[in-house]
Formats: C-alpha cells, sequence, structure tokens
C-alpha cells in the first residue's frame, strides 16, 4: 500500500476556495481554469490543485474545454430545477426524520445556526450568507439519523452554492430564507415530523422557483445584448 502525500483536508480547503471564487463571480463561466495559476495563488503544489479540480468537474462545476483543460461549466435552469425537485423529496424525508430522531438537538443547538444565518444576510457577505444555510442544511442530515443522506446530496450541495453564489452576487435584494429555515427548526424541536417535511418541501421549491426565474431571466438578457 503507498502512503498518501496529499491531505485529504489540503484538497478539500483547495476545492472550497476554488468554489468560493466561482460562487462569488471571480471566475465566470467560460473562464478557463490554469493550475498553474491557481496552485501560485493558493500556495500549493498543483497536486492537491488538480485533484480539487477533478472533484469539482464530477460535481457539474467544470467542464471540459475546447482542446483541453477546464472551464466553469455555464449555468443550467434545467438541471438547477431537477437538482431542487430531487432535494426536495430527499430533504423532505431528512427533515421528518430529524423530528423523529433529534429534537431535543434541534431545540438546544439550532437557534445558534439561525442567529448566524441572519447575521450572514444582514452583513451582505456572499461566502458568508451561502455558507449559513448550507450549514443549516447539514445540520438537518446530522439530526435525521440517517448516515446516506449526507453522502448523497454532497455532490448537489456544491452545485448549490454556484447556483446561489449566481444568483446573489446579481440580485440587489438578497432573498432572506431564515424565516423559513426557523420554520422547518421549529417544527423538528416539536417532533412533527409531517409539519417539517412539508415545511422542508415548500421551502427547496420556492428556492427553486425563486433561483431558476433568475437564471432564465440572466439567461434572457445576455441573449438579447
Amino acid at each position: 500500500m503507498k502512503a498518501l502525500t496529499v491531505q485529504p483536508n489540503l484538497v478539500e480547503q483547495v476545492r472550497d476556495a476554488i468554489l468560493g471564487e466561482i460562487a462569488s463571480g471571480a471566475l465566470a463561466p467560460g473562464d478557463r481554469i490554469i493550475q498553474e495559476q491557481l496552485a501560485q495563488a493558493l500556495g500549493v503544489s498543483r497536486q492537491p490543485v488538480q485533484q480539487a479540480l477533478a472533484l469539482l468537474r464530477g460535481q457539474g462545476v467544470l467542464h471540459d474545454a475546447p482542446g483541453r483543460g477546464l472551464i466553469v461549466a455555464p449555468m443550467d435552469a434545467d438541471h438547477v430545477q431537477h437538482m431542487y425537485d430531487m432535494r426536495a423529496v430527499i430533504e423532505g424525508l431528512a427533515a421528518r426524520r430529524a423530528a423523529e430522531q433529534g429534537a431535543e438537538r434541534a431545540a438546544r443547538q439550532g437557534r445558534a445556526l439561525i442567529e448566524a444565518g441572519r447575521k450572514a444576510v444582514a452583513g451582505g457577505a456572499v461566502a458568508k450568507m451561502i455558507a449559513a444555510d448550507i450549514r443549516f442544511h447539514e445540520f438537518v442530515y446530522e439530526l435525521s439519523g440517517n448516515p446516506l443522506i449526507a453522502p448523497t446530496l454532497e455532490t448537489h450541495l456544491t452545485y448549490t452554492q454556484r447556483v446561489m453564489g449566481e444568483v446573489l452576487v446579481r440580485d440587489e435584494r438578497p432573498r432572506d430564507i431564515w424565516d423559513q429555515h426557523a420554520e422547518i427548526l421549529e417544527a423538528i424541536a416539536a417532533g412533527d415530523g409531517d409539519r417539517a417535511d412539508a415545511l422542508m418541501r415548500q421551502h427547496l421549491t420556492g428556492a427553486a422557483d425563486f433561483m431558476v426565474a433568475r437564471l432564465r431571466a440572466q439567461a434572457d438578457k445576455v441573449a438579447a445584448a
């Protein structure tokens, strides 16, 4: 067995850093990815960058460039709609199981996540808003007690960060979803699985409607230019 030469957490940090650049708009759809430049900017060798890029390619954030190399993938509104349709079903289940399995922990720890999310929105920093949103949903997965939910949704949460960044960067008044998160948390903490499931599905369906509408509007604007 060969010794490991790259720490997994370093690859994850590089991936998160690149994804952050894409979500913030610093790397736009169609931009070519230059490994050497990324490695130099991040102060790491090319190996973790190469592995991080492979992860992002597999998650649909990057595409093969004409000839060779990688580019930032264009946004696909249909793909986003399909992704949120699937998330609504699985995360509805997660919320139901969270109410059944983790009501006490939700009541004890959830309030801090809601406060952090509202603080991020008030601050207006896109990266912090995205991170707070993702953390809330990951908390629900943890509460569900189902170890298959988080890895099943990991790829889609990565793409979700990309979508959220695309919308937030261009939207003058970012949509504040933390009242919805608070309602979901309240249902989970109360042990009400039916309500938690329904609220989570409504939350994600509404998010899909909001984001897909803006992506289509942006595409129409570009096409008309």
